[in-house]
């Protein structure tokens, strides 16, 4: 009876996806659960991770629109419905999906009459539209529209300052909400097992279909896992300390006590794109499927000169880098 609890209270927790569904192109739902846990882990784990699903993850949008012979905002444009601000409120709501970083390009350009939807938007092979049959503008006379887009990746809020912008020109900043999760739920639900109270995290998202939730809660704790490597890392710092402050504290275990194994699994666990790389070594190992440092060290120099567009230079980088840490 006693061996019994003892496995029951060292269970390695499971995450279960119960339910996952598109209600629409632009509202994905799914529910997870997470047991058993300690009574008090999963009210610290479901608010961690909530935060981060909210705030921390990367979405992409329309930044910015440049229209041909339009030097206001508010302009109305002959044999279009809409002005010019009720077009860059439509494009605003688009959702994208985007594979790379940085600033990409979009363009529209139709000839009238037509209902312009978010399918005319020409983008580059790294940029996707979620939902296709979005509202852009309504032409009812044979007119051109054509706009040039600025898109891109980040996270967070920007509220564009137009200051920093030229109408006349006929540029238009657009806000971007680059936040692909619209709501997070958990709750949590407390049993005895044992002679121990053990509970369940349920965690529900909705997102806008940029990311399925299966997806934003893998960046999330990616995310969580990336704000505490400090911690992890503290032990190989050299930390000088004054004689004052070491004397009122526990001696820090030294680098020699960590077992090399334990150092592997921390560094096995990193991802590519937590290592400081240049955007074209990141690049090239994303396109090759090399997602973690644990990847990465299967690769001799040899495979890493095969992998396309991955220069001597950069193999020599990465060589560097794995020595550095102790991998090869």
């Amino acid at each position: 009876m006693i061996q019994d609890e003892i496995l029951v209270s060292i269970k390695r927790p499971q995450l279960v996806c119960v339910e996952s569904r598109a209600d629409s192109k632009r509202l994905h739902y799914g529910r997870f659960t997470l047991s058993p846990l300690r009574k008090g882990q999963a009210n610290t784990i479901g608010s961690a991770i909530r935060r981060v699903l909210l705030g921390e993850l990367e979405g992409t949008c329309i930044t910015c629109a440049k229209f041909e012979n339009i030097t206001h905002e508010y302009s109305v444009m002959i044999g279009i419905e809409e002005s010019v601000h009720e077009i860059l409120m439509n494009l605003k709501e688009i959702v994208l999906r985007s594979d790379a970083y940085g600033i990409r390009e979009g363009s529209i350009h139709i000839v009238g009459p037509k209902k312009v939807t978010a399918q005319d938007i020409i983008l580059p092979p790294s940029v996707r539209v979620i939902d296709t049959t979005q509202h852009i503008a309504s032409l009812n006379k044979s007119i051109n529209l054509d706009i040039l887009l600025k898109i891109e990746k980040g996270r967070g809020y920007i509220i564009q300052n137009p200051e920093n912008y030229n109408s006349q020109d006929g540029i238009f900043p657009i806000d971007a909400a680059f936040i692909p999760v619209q709501n997070v739920n958990y709750s949590i639900h407390s049993y005895w097992s044992g002679n121990e109270i053990q509970e369940i995290l349920f965690l529900e998202i909705w997102t806008n279909g940029g990311l399925a939730p299966k997806e934003a809660l893998y960046e999330a704790s990616r995310n969580l896992i990336d704000f505490f490597l400090p911690f992890m890392r503290a032990e190989e710092e050299n930390i000088t300390e004054t004689k004052s402050l070491s004397d009122n504290m526990t001696p820090s275990l030294p680098l020699s006590h960590i077992s090399t194994d334990t150092k592997r699994i921390v560094f096995d666990q990193m991802y590519i794109d937590q290592l400081n790389f240049s955007t074209r070594i990141y690049n090239c190992l994303k396109k090759a499927n090399i997602n973690t440092l644990s990847d990465l060290s299967n690769y001799s120099r040899e495979d890493l000169m095969k992998i396309k567009n991955l220069g001597e230079q950069s193999v020599k980088e990465i060589l560097e880098f794995r020595r550095n840490i102790g991998i090869d």
